[in-house]
């Protein structure tokens, strides 16, 4: 009888090797109700930074540029941002934008791969100073919820218009 233990005892212990070995070698997916990953368009999933751009004729250029942290899904935006809102140490200009360009081009967000839009403000009219954006993006299909915020020194004035978002 001791034998006979002896070599079921054996067995189990080569099963759980085994069967640990092959645990092991399964990548790992996850946990149940956990979800997929989420979206780098999501306002708080992603960061985004105002610099100046080079000018052209008559106008100011300033580029907002889009980042996604590592961790959140790729995703897709499509044409300007909309209800843009500039404002100055907490207080709203009261400028509002338009926007130029082709609205259906889509580019994609995601870690690695920026994305950004442009600000194209008038020179010849009266500007006033703004350190941030404040903005609504937009995916193929319509608007994402919720509002973004771009940091960076910056002047606009009525006739200041988005750009569609772009590739790098």
């Amino acid at each position: 009888m001791g034998l006979m233990r002896l070599r079921r005892t054996a067995v189990a212990l080569a099963v759980g090797v085994v069967t640990s070995g092959l645990v092991a070698a399964v990548p790992a997916t996850a946990a149940p109700g956990t979800g997929p990953r989420p979206s780098a368009c999501r306002p708080a999933n992603h960061l985004a930074k105002i610099t100046e751009a080079p000018h052209s004729a008559g106008h100011h250029h300033y580029r907002v540029t889009l980042t996604a942290p590592r961790g959140y899904a790729a995703c897709t935006l499509a044409g300007s941002p909309v209800d843009v809102r500039f404002s100055h140490h907490g207080k709203d200009s009261g400028v509002r934008a338009g926007r130029y360009g082709k609205q259906g081009h889509k580019v994609v967000l995601k870690y690695g791969h920026p994305v950004h839009f442009d600000i194209q403000v008038p020179t010849k009219a009266r500007q006033v100073r703004a350190d941030e954006v404040g903005f609504t993006l937009r995916a193929p299909r319509g608007e994402i919820p919720g509002t973004s915020f771009a940091d960076g020194k910056l002047k606009v004035a009525r006739g200041t218009l988005i750009g569609p978002v772009r590739a790098g």
